[in-house]
């Protein structure tokens, strides 16, 4: 099973590892589109001003285009380390012992702007971009990353993927229509019985699971496989519209 995850905006900074390495990256078919992308990020920090209004940031965000300046040399860290907020504190990747890691290094991958699918163990630097924004260079992420993407998830051959990323990441990496897969909504049931769509505790959500199979460490290739892991280990997960898992919170 290959479980994707979507990255976040906020990012803790620094690192220990060494710069860059493009091509030691998970899916290496990518390293065209991830130098085009790196090259265009670090073109666009040239022009502060204008870097600032590509990229929304407010005055007090300025700082965030010297972080793209330096991306090809500044430290990194694993990009499970390296990400924060409501999903990767959930997920908790700091606290995972070493089994629950180096699982996590195979099954996992995230769903990045500059750099696209990466392994959850792959050394990245802090960066700023979002899966909306138009670089100079490169107007669409989507059509920059799409079909590049989806062919080495492909390529990658896994049994099944979990699809746990937003909507507007999902769209840079197409899940490949010859892998089994299903993408998940957390849902909750309202007094109507009626469930509903979550959005903070969505993130949650998908961390702490996340965290739970990389702890459990199930042998899972299918949909089928999948649930039954869940109700063993006393999560909600059911079926939902063609295609899709709710997770039940």
């Amino acid at each position: 099973m290959l479980v994707l995850l979507p990255p976040s905006e906020t990012k803790h900074a620094g690192g220990d590892g060494g710069p860059l390495d493009l091509s030691a990256l998970a899916l290496p078919a990518l390293l065209p589109q991830r130098r085009a992308t790196v090259d265009a990020l670090v073109a666009l920090s040239e022009d502060p001003v204008n870097a600032m209004r590509v990229l929304k940031l407010s005055a007090r965000q300025h700082g965030e285009v010297a972080v793209n300046a330096a991306v090809p040399t500044a430290p990194t860290m694993p990009a499970i380390d390296r990400y924060t907020g409501v999903l990767y504190d959930a997920l908790g990747a700091g606290t995972l012992d070493a089994a629950a890691r180096r699982w996590s290094g195979v099954h996992v991958m995230i769903q990045s702007a500059p750099f696209g699918p990466i392994g959850a163990l792959d050394p990245i630097p802090a960066y700023r971009l979002a899966a909306g924004t138009s670089v100079p260079g490169i107007p669409a992420l989507r059509r920059h990353w799409a079909e590049a993407s989806t062919a080495a998830l492909a390529a990658a051959r896994p049994d099944f993927i979990l699809d746990l990323r937003s909507e507007a990441y999902a769209a840079l990496a197409p899940v490949p229509a010859s892998v089994p897969s299903a993408f998940v909504r957390v849902v909750t049931p309202g007094e109507d019985g009626a469930v509903r769509a979550l959005n903070h505790f969505n993130k949650h959500a998908k961390g702490a699971f996340t965290r739970a199979l990389a702890q459990s460490r199930p042998r899972v290739g299918s949909r089928a496989g999948l649930l039954r892991w869940a109700e063993s280990s006393g999560w909600a997960l059911r079926e939902g519209a063609a295609g899709e898992l709710d997770l039940v919170v």
